[in-house]
């Protein structure tokens, strides 16, 4: 009789002591339960898909009209950023970065013998040039148009600050890259063309401003012996 009573004193503390550990479990569950905060701690202001569609989806800076009242010096501040990597000074070294005298309208990996990414190569491939537009674009976020690029700069996503900067550029070797003339569609305000949408001829843009047709096309045949640029102004000279 007396050992069955050991052995049951053993077991009931056994089960005591599961059952104690169980409870104490549950309890401090209940007490010490984790909820997401309702607002966190650091925000981190990244923009979400459709404002980046967005913002891709403006229209370029009118060079014409930007560069020439674009501010040098303010230009060159901004530029300060940029020397931690870069050099500018004609015939100077390379940095992490490739000397950029004579960037603005020279060939995409202009520094012969400096190590660019496989990915800068392939960029080259489908945009030989850095035009006004291929800059501005990269400038606002490298890694967005270069998917791969060495370079980790982040961007500049401040329009005013990119046009003084690439202003800066082409007065540092660039100079002989023309700018173009004003680009009515590319003005404040102007609508972006639809999607698949061809731009609106010259004869158009007569007819809805009131004129003939006829007065539209004699218009067209003006502004193509004018002074508009001709095309071959984008076009850029090699700088090597």
């Amino acid at each position: 009789m007396s050992g069955d009573l050991k052995w049951n004193k053993i077991f009931g503390a056994g089960l005591g002591t599961v059952f104690a550990i169980l409870v104490v479990q549950q309890v401090s569950g209940a007490i010490y339960a984790t909820h997401a905060p309702e607002k966190m701690g650091y925000l981190v202001n990244v923009p979400d898909e459709a404002d980046a569609g967005a913002a891709e989806a403006e229209l370029p800076p009118d060079w014409g009209t930007v560069l020439p009242a674009a501010d040098l010096a303010a230009g060159e501040a901004a530029f300060a950023r940029c020397q931690a990597c870069h050099n500018i000074a004609a015939g100077g070294p390379d940095g992490i970065g490739p000397n950029l005298y004579g960037v603005v309208g020279g060939p995409v990996m202009h520094r012969a013998g400096f190590a660019y990414s496989d990915a800068m190569a392939a960029h080259k491939a489908e945009a030989p040039t850095w035009g006004y537009d291929q800059l501005n674009t990269f400038i606002t976020a490298p890694n967005r148009y270069v998917p791969g690029t060495k370079m980790s700069f982040a961007g500049l996503r401040d329009t005013p600050t990119r046009i003084n900067l690439i202003a800066y550029l082409r007065s540092q070797g660039s100079t002989g890259f023309a700018i173009p003339a004003p680009d009515p569609a590319r003005q404040p305000g102007a609508a972006a063309p639809a999607e698949g949408a061809a731009p609106a001829d010259a004869a158009t843009a007569g007819t809805e401003s009131g004129a003939a047709p006829a007065e539209a096309a004699t218009g067209a045949a003006t502004t193509q012996t004018g002074d508009v640029a001709p095309p071959a102004a984008t076009s850029a000279p090699s700088n090597d």
